[in-house]
């Protein structure tokens, strides 16, 4: 079963249980893959466009939470709270720290960065060898603090 079938079955779910939260996170996240099939040129999504349609609704909770609570609303971070935990289960589990450490490893010895200059070259080898199955932004703060 693909992951849009999943999201979909898990849609229906939702809806014969009158599980409303979940229903509203699930449609939004349907919502969202539509928008990005329409982008650029026609085309169904696959698992890992579906997968970065994720990661980019996690990462926009995430945000979202910071700036609530700098302004204490608590009710707002408890509700992102709960849509990340809805949408983190259609994600795979994500690389240890060490793990992506082995592999920045491993791609430094293969490349031989001198500096900063560098990390463009670095940073798409990590991305063709992780995919999505780590966070980007940690894999790049770790290729930035090897070559410093």
């Amino acid at each position: 079963m693909s992951l849009l079938e999943k999201v979909d079955h898990d849609l229906t779910t939702a809806m014969k249980e009158q599980d409303k939260f979940t229903m509203s996170v699930l449609r939004m996240l349907k919502s969202e893959f539509i928008t990005e099939s329409r982008k650029g040129s026609l085309h169904d999504l696959n698992d890992d466009d579906a997968i970065k349609v994720i990661k980019r609704q996690v990462k926009t909770r995430k945000d979202s939470i910071v700036e609530y609570e700098k302004y204490e609303k608590k009710d707002e971070v408890e509700k992102l709270t709960k849509e990340i935990e809805v949408l983190n289960k259609y994600l795979p589990e994500e690389m240890s720290k060490e793990d992506i450490e082995k592999v920045v490893e491993e791609i430094f010895n293969e490349l031989k960065p001198e500096s900063i200059k560098d990390m463009g070259k670095v940073m798409k080898e990590a991305t063709a060898r992780i995919g999505a199955s780590a966070d980007m932004s940690l894999v790049s703060s770790i290729v930035k603090e090897k070559l410093s």
